[in-house]
């Protein structure tokens, strides 16, 4: 079936039609609706071209250069969401991704304790959309932190910024460094199962197997 591609009105109008349609009356001293329509949209385009002409050229006395972000001024990644205007329960949602080599944190007892404290929140690996670089050094790994139970986005935003406070702080404190206790990796390795990736094998998450792991004694001697 074919597509129609004209209205009911453009198939059956001809262009002398048209033009007896947009011309003004011998009896009449105004034009038709038409007329004004078409009128009013020219005046729209004049407008944005008056703009562009005079103010659009203004607007260099506000050019700033461009200054990649800093990770120790700006360490956080902020992640939200949108639908192109439509309305969605997620529009509120804020979720923050942060590298625990950024934080303030004043030994290794703390990034330990910060690990234990954030539980499956940690991740060695950066999450694939936090936005951080292929190529940026995992270090200690990272910690996400969504919420959206309130209404407003600045308030999630709020208590997702508060939250990170309170555990670098519950962190630095120094009254139980929890030493004794190994980082739980329970959830990474769900994750690497769950993928199915070929990175569960041999309990290797996040590192699968390559040729840098064939056995050097395997290979055949070369004779000189």
């Amino acid at each position: 079936m074919a597509r129609r591609t004209k209205t009911v009105l453009e198939e059956n109008i001809s262009e002398d039609d048209l033009f007896v349609l947009v011309s003004e009356p011998g009896l009449v001293q105004d034009s038709p609706s038409l007329g004004h329509h078409l009128l009013m949209e020219k005046r729209k385009i004049l407008h944005y071209l008056r703009l562009i002409e005079h103010e659009m050229p203004k607007l260099v006395a506000y050019r700033q250069p461009f200054i990649p972000p800093n990770s120790k001024e700006t360490p956080i990644y902020v992640k939200e969401v949108h639908y192109q205007g439509e309305q969605h329960p997620a529009l509120a949602k804020r979720s923050i991704v942060v590298a625990v080599d950024d934080l303030p944190l004043k030994d290794a007892a703390a990034v330990h304790k910060l690990k234990l404290l954030a539980g499956p929140r940690w991740t060695p690996n950066p999450p694939k959309d936090a936005g951080v670089m292929e190529d940026e050094a995992w270090g200690n790994g990272y910690i996400k932190i969504s919420y959206d139970t309130h209404r407003n986005a600045e308030m999630n935003l709020k208590w997702v910024s508060d939250a990170l406070d309170r555990l670098v702080v519950e962190a630095n404190d120094s009254k139980d460094t929890f030493s004794d206790l190994p980082v739980d990796m329970r959830h990474v390795y769900a994750k690497v199962r769950k993928a199915k990736k070929g990175d569960h094998l041999r309990n290797r998450p996040l590192r699968p197997v390559s040729i840098a792991d064939f056995p050097k004694e395997w290979l055949p001697t070369i004779q000189s």
